[in-house]
């Protein structure tokens, strides 16, 4: 990709995310999800394989639709109530297009067809992009209006969403297709408390950020893609291995490291607000995920390949260690005791 194309998409990237968290306007708030969208279609179809131009032209009639919904839903509150404000969303319709509009654009089921696909057709470093930053602007949406959505509505498509993310994720081959799953069944951990304590959808969000980034740039790091080279690529980078085992355990939640905080804080919140039942189901479909982190992280560092391969072994990468992926994996694993500091805060 042209050096100058990839500053623009990245710089109007920076743009739209920037505009959209920062924007009190609904018309602000839409130009900036525009903006992001029109910047991350370059960068998902610069391969020129026609399944990453399939991706692109899925991403793309995706947010185009839901974006329409939120400009919808923004015109009938203000046709009704007068106001344009981010927080003054009170008719009961635009609060319910809304709900849709985001489900949409993050990938929360019943809209979450389109994501496994588009990440699948996309690079290592673009579905990075697409699993993290490009997130981020509709949960700010979700955080600045959640104190009018309807809690019913977000509990069952939370609830939904982390059935079908472990689920769907059980029988995949594809490293792409499993976390595209995971970032679903995590979005649905993360809409359960938004309208409870929407600080802690935040620090949820952040900290899955923070693991996805991790297993993405070891992934990208060692060229995988599927669970057959995953088998062989300890030869490749022994240590960044054992790394991505503990990133993927952190990810699903094991106690000792960074991703037990988040489940611990929701399951805790929603026991405080007499949501035991929800609390319990979802604790238990999160075993789901789990399964296939665990599955992942025992084809990655403890299996032999049971046959011979026609992958070259390399003992040692041609690569520098890169210290970003040091930082970032030890960020993702050991934040546990900071959470005393989180809870004084909350």
């Amino acid at each position: 990709m042209n050096p100058y194309a990839k500053l623009i998409t990245s710089l109007s990237l920076l743009l739209g995310t920037t505009i959209t968290i920062s924007s009190n306007h609904w018309m602000m708030a839409w130009t900036g999800l525009e903006i992001n969208t029109l910047a991350i279609i370059p960068l998902i179809s610069k391969s020129h394989h026609p399944r990453a131009i399939e991706a692109a032209i899925k991403y793309f009639l995706v947010q185009a639709a839901a974006s329409t919904l939120v400009l919808f839903s923004s015109t009938i509150n203000a046709w009704h109530t007068g106001q344009w404000d981010l927080t003054q969303l009170t008719h009961p319709t635009s609060c319910l297009l809304l709900t849709t509009a985001i489900a949409m654009k993050l990938g929360l089921v019943p809209f979450h067809f389109w994501f496994p696909e588009v990440l699948q057709g996309s690079s290592l470093t673009t579905a990075l992009l697409l699993s993290t930053v490009m997130k981020f602007p509709p949960i700010t949406i979700l955080y600045m209006s959640s104190h009018s959505l309807n809690p019913t509505l977000l509990t069952t498509m939370a609830i939904a969403s982390a059935a079908l993310g472990g689920w769907m994720g059980l029988n995949q081959t594809q490293i792409r297709k499993i976390l595209a799953f995971s970032s679903i069944s995590h979005l649905g951990w993360m809409s359960i408390i938004i309208i409870y304590d929407p600080k802690l959808t935040l620090l949820t969000f952040y900290l899955y950020s923070l693991m996805t980034a991790t297993v993405f740039l070891i992934l990208n790091t060692t060229k995988t893609m599927k669970l057959s080279t995953i088998m062989i690529s300890w030869t490749k980078t022994p240590m960044l291995n054992a790394t991505f085992m503990l990133a993927l355990l952190s990810l699903a939640g094991l106690p000792p490291l960074t991703g037990f905080l988040p489940k611990w804080l929701i399951i805790h919140e929603l026991t405080k607000q007499e949501m035991t039942v929800a609390a319990t189901v979802i604790a238990m479909l999160s075993l789901l995920g789990l399964f296939f982190y665990l599955r992942l992280a025992y084809y990655s560092t403890i299996t032999l390949p049971p046959n011979s391969t026609n992958h070259m072994k390399q003992w040692h990468i041609n690569k520098l260690t890169n210290t970003p992926i040091a930082i970032i994996a030890s960020l993702s694993m050991l934040l546990l005791p900071l959470s005393p500091m989180i809870l004084i805060s909350v």
